[in-house]
């Protein structure tokens, strides 16, 4: 904006100072010039204005301190005198007045109408638009430039400091990555994802070291997904230095936009990548076309892991009544209560990967996220790698998540099989006590290994025709039998554990012990018989944790 001083420096307008008021007010911005010839102009005064007047309101006044008063207390940025005819030079009374308030008070010749000083004002403003708009205009050029040429978010916040160094500004995402700009520490990061989580997020955060910080949100595909952080309280920015900030954001807001549109076209080609993995009808061609797009030689030696977030419950499988995505008829099952795999873990696999400089191709499933990954050869020992990437994505002691590993081949037709053990694995070790949970496929069970190399379908035909039978008889008559058996065999064959566990007597339970050989054919104390029980009641958790098309659908 326009100053007094600039006014003054004007010589066309023949303004003289005559009082400078307050230390530094001359070189302040004034807002705008007001004509006025009232006694208190102050309702229609605004802040940083410029009162004009031939001093007509002198008729009404006990003195000139009373017009300066009400100047004063609007805010208002000085107040010049025009001269006339009748009053060839400014009060010494107005003049005394302005000096004891320290208010700015200029004087105007009699040849020069307030209008030349309109005019003077509108053409500084407009000058200052124009100046603001081509400064607008260069740094949207030089962030569409950074952003074009790959600069990222660093790139945008590189060309806003270029402009206004003062503003100290970072990035931070709604899940308290850093992501470029000044340095912030954990729970600073913490603070603004809590600050985006908030319904509606708020205009500051407090750090502890910093104190409040203006928050500007960043959207993508929707929501706010970052902030752009300036390490400034919003109501210390002025209206510029906002607008400058608010240009960037939107900036910030485009690139992540585009990454996110770049990641969710790699997560459908890796999803489908993963689903002609899983396919026994899918040419081999065509998953090798689709690996060497991703970095990764398909004659090469490869392996897959299966991440998932560990289960809280260890000992669900093993109670009497579980309740795991296999253990209700088939066909009943809800899609929709099968755990459904957070985008977050995705994200976050994918870039420990992209941190390990390790090709993979990453695509989250319902109950885990699957990973295809190159090897050094038959013999490279991945633990150490999935290790590392389990404390990453957990509680820094590797327990918050499993991580199955599947065996090590040569080619596009191995990747199947290893697909499917470390889904297996990686579902046996979510439901493990507490502790590390990475193990490989050979190191499990022999049951464990039996059933992983076994396809889907193969599975849900020997499951039903053992387990069919007694799940029909609980369907129709409300009974537990499926639950008495899975006790029964969990309590290794005790009668009175077993009982005491189902709160029946054993005569109840030798019953229904009776029924269920009755119903399927087996009894349970015959080893063979029991063996069938067993397998065929852990096939349904391995087929429906592999593919979850539900259970009835044989």
């Amino acid at each position: 904006m326009f100053t007094i001083a600039s006014l003054v420096a004007d010589r066309s307008l023949r303004l003289r100072l005559l009082v400078s008021g307050a230390p530094g007010a001359v070189d302040e911005p004034v807002r705008w010039v007001h004509n006025t010839e009232l006694l208190d102009p102050s309702p229609y005064l605004r802040e940083r204005e410029l009162v004009m007047t031939n001093g007509l309101w002198f008729q009404g006044a006990e003195s000139a301190a009373e017009f300066v008063g009400h100047v004063q207390r609007a805010g208002g940025a000085g107040i010049v005198f025009g001269l006339r005819t009748q009053t060839p030079a400014t009060p010494a009374e107005l003049v005394d007045a302005c000096r004891a308030a320290d208010v700015a008070l200029l004087e105007l010749a009699v040849s020069v109408p307030f209008t030349e000083l309109s005019r003077a004002a509108a053409d500084a403003y407009a000058e200052q638009r124009q100046q603001e708009l081509t400064r607008t205009v260069r740094r949207s050029d030089a962030l569409a430039d950074s952003v074009s040429r790959g600069g990222g978010v660093a790139g945008v916040l590189e060309v806003l400091g270029r402009d206004h160094p003062e503003l100290e500004t970072a990035v931070v995402d709604r899940m308290g990555r850093h992501l470029a700009g000044a340095a912030l520490d954990d729970r600073e990061c913490r603070r603004v994802a809590e600050a985006l989580a908030a319904h509606p997020p708020p205009l500051d955060v407090r750090f502890d070291r910093r104190g409040p910080a203006a928050v500007f949100l960043c959207g993508a595909l929707g929501g706010a997904d970052a902030a752009l952080i300036c390490l400034t309280a919003m109501d210390q920015l002025d209206a510029g230095q906002r607008a400058v900030v608010e240009q960037a954001a939107k900036f910030v807001s485009l690139e992540l936009a585009r990454t996110q549109l770049a990641q969710a076209i790699e997560m459908r080609f890796s999803s489908e990548l993963l689903d002609m993995v899983s396919s026994t009808s899918t040419d081999e061609r065509l998953v090798a076309d689709r690996l060497e797009g991703f970095g990764i030689d398909p004659e090469g030696w490869l392996t897959a892991w299966a991440i998932a977030v560990a289960d809280p419950v260890s000992a669900a499988s093993t109670s009497p009544n579980p309740s795991y995505p296999g253990a209700v008829d088939p066909g009943s099952v809800n899609p929709g209560s099968v755990d459904t795999t957070p985008m977050d873990l995705v994200e976050a696999v994918r870039e420990f990967f992209v941190v390990e400089a390790t090709p993979a191709v990453v695509a989250g499933g319902p109950q885990d996220v699957a990973v295809i990954l190159p090897a050094r050869g038959p013999d490279d020992d991945v633990t150490a790698m999935a290790k590392r990437l389990a404390t990453s994505l957990g509680d820094g002691s590797g327990t918050g998540v499993a991580v199955g590993l599947g065996s090590v081949g040569t080619g596009v037709g191995t990747v199947r099989t290893a697909l499917h053990q470390a889904r297996e694995t990686c579902r046996v070790l979510r439901r493990r006590p507490p502790g590390a949970r990475v193990a490989s496929f050979d190191s499990l069970g022999t049951y464990h290994m039996l059933l992983g190399l076994q396809d889907p379908a193969t599975l849900r035909r020997f499951a039903w025709n053992v387990v069919g039978p007694i799940r029909r008889h609980d369907d129709e008559r409300g009974s537990e039998l499926e639950a008495t058996v899975r006790a029964f065999l969990d309590h290794d064959g005790h009668w009175a554990q077993t009982a005491e566990a189902l709160h029946v007597h054993v005569n109840t339970l030798r019953n229904r012990i009776a029924k269920i050989a009755e119903l399927c054919g087996r009894d349970v104390m015959r080893t063979e018989d029991r063996v069938d029980l067993f397998l065929a009641l852990r096939a349904i958790e391995t087929a429906d944790a592999r593919d979850h098309r539900g259970f009835r659908g044989l």
